[in-house]
């Protein structure tokens, strides 16, 4: 059984060119039977360049009816569209663009609503991980391989970044085009600024959206996304596209919605600027050593993968370590979940999403795309992840015993984590920083 992940270019093979009769020949891909593309969590800063629906969204080229705003709320957000009109002229924005692009706008109530509601029940990574690497997901992406090897291999060649590693991101983020919304980018953002929450922000990725639109890249009519203003198949966020896209087939734009060229050689452009390491993998599944202190399964504890090896550390398949300058090992579920040695290349797709959830079925999608075996060890599914209320209850009970676990937010970032081992250090259980409900109930027992 190999769960290596290793992530070299898929080789030519004769079963798989045969699958799926119609070519893309440059366009957006005609929609698989319908698959979840992959939930988003919120990256450090303001806002992930990708925001994908996890539910199955219509063809792109369907828009979904919307519900019209109140009368003074639509007259309020006319308003500040005039405003904003004036400010976007003011930087360059050409006349034609502006009417263009801002004469349609609309409000879009469900956009607000989307963006205010943050989900209560988290799904666990195992689940995660059943839906993004699904036997479906992998042979479709075998197969969409079979359609576009020749902008594959050279986005792969021009970037360093390995053919299943950006099918796999492709799958992730779009399911292979054929779920990435179907929201005018322009109207997200514009709602998005206009609701105040994140305006500043908002405001200059809407004004980024005009000048791709001035530039000749894309029209407003197709410039379409998630309901968060991520486009096309590599769910860029409009600054994202401006600093990574590129115009690989040659025809003067940088077409991320309908030529396959320019979608991978992005995807791999991305990621070779995040910190691709040619040669390295994307993660190793490994087998860890009787003893091994669970708080050296931490980002920050990196080293050679010839130093883990010394402690004992081992792949599952028996063979040598793969080479990594400065691996980390990786135990998304604690103790007893499957542990994994992640280097700089599992760090540049977190670029990408910062989730770990998602690092994790890029690589293992591309490692089952290039032909790669299952994970071998068995998930800890009798566990259940907190919700979001339940994190934030746990966070005050470790507030409590005077653990420092940050803001009560419902988020287990880096300190909640440093709360909840030492928790589990004081009693007696191991420190991985895995935070269930039998530990929430410990932790508010007086």
């Amino acid at each position: 059984m190999n769960a290596h992940f290793n992530t070299r270019p898929l080789a030519h093979r004769t079963g798989l060119a045969v699958v799926l009769a119609a070519a893309l020949a440059g366009c957006a891909t005609s929609p698989q039977p319908p698959e979840p593309a992959s939930p988003k969590t919120t990256a450090p800063h303001a806002q992930p360049h990708a925001q994908a629906s996890a539910e199955p969204a219509a063809p792109p080229a369907a828009v979904v009816p919307h519900a019209a705003a109140p009368s003074d709320e639509a007259a309020r957000f006319a308003a500040w569209l005039a405003a904003f009109r004036a400010e976007a002229r003011a930087a360059g924005i050409r006349e034609a663009t502006l009417q263009a692009a801002l004469d349609p706008a609309q409000l879009r109530p469900r956009t607000i609503e989307l963006d205010r509601n943050q989900a209560e029940f988290t799904r666990a990574i195992w689940d995660y991980l059943d839906t993004a690497v699904s036997p479906t997901r992998v042979a479709n992406g075998q197969a969409r391989l079979a359609q576009v090897q020749r902008e594959a291999d050279a986005a792969s060649a021009r970037y360093g970044v390995p053919v299943a590693v950006l099918m796999a991101v492709w799958g992730m983020e779009s399911n292979y085009g054929s779920n990435y919304g179907d929201v005018p980018v322009v109207d997200a953002l514009a709602t998005l600024a206009f609701e105040g929450r994140r305006e500043a922000w908002a405001r200059q990725e809407l004004l980024t959206a005009l000048r791709i639109i001035d530039q000749g890249h894309i029209d407003r009519a197709h410039m379409i996304g998630s309901w968060a203003g991520a486009m096309g198949q590599t769910q860029f966020m409009p600054s994202s596209f401006m600093a990574h896209a590129v115009d690989a087939d040659g025809d003067g734009r940088r077409d991320i919605w309908r030529s396959m060229a320019d979608v991978l050689a992005s995807t791999a452009n991305y990621l070779h600027k995040a910190g691709w390491r040619s040669g390295e993998p994307c993660a190793h599944e490994v087998v860890l050593p009787p003893g091994f202190d669970p708080e050296r399964a931490d980002p920050a504890v990196r080293q050679a993968t010839s130093q883990w090896a010394q402690e004992g550390v081992r792949s599952v398949t028996g063979d040598r370590l793969p080479d990594m300058a400065d691996a980390a090992i990786l135990q998304p579920a604690g103790v007893h979940g499957p542990a994994f040695l992640a280097g700089a290349n599992f760090r540049a797709v977190l670029r990408y999403n910062n989730a770990t959830s998602y690092a994790l079925g890029v690589c293992h999608l591309a490692h089952r795309i290039a032909g790669g075996g299952p994970i071998s060890a068995p998930w800890p599914r009798d566990q259940r992840p907190l919700s979001r209320s339940e994190v934030q209850a746990l966070q005050t009970a470790l507030a409590r015993r005077g653990l420092n676990p940050g803001a009560a937010d419902g988020v287990m970032g880096p300190a909640t984590r440093s709360a909840v081992r030492a928790f589990q250090r004081s009693v007696g259980l191991p420190a991985d920083g895995f935070a269930t409900a039998t530990l929430l109930e410990r932790a508010m027992t007086p």
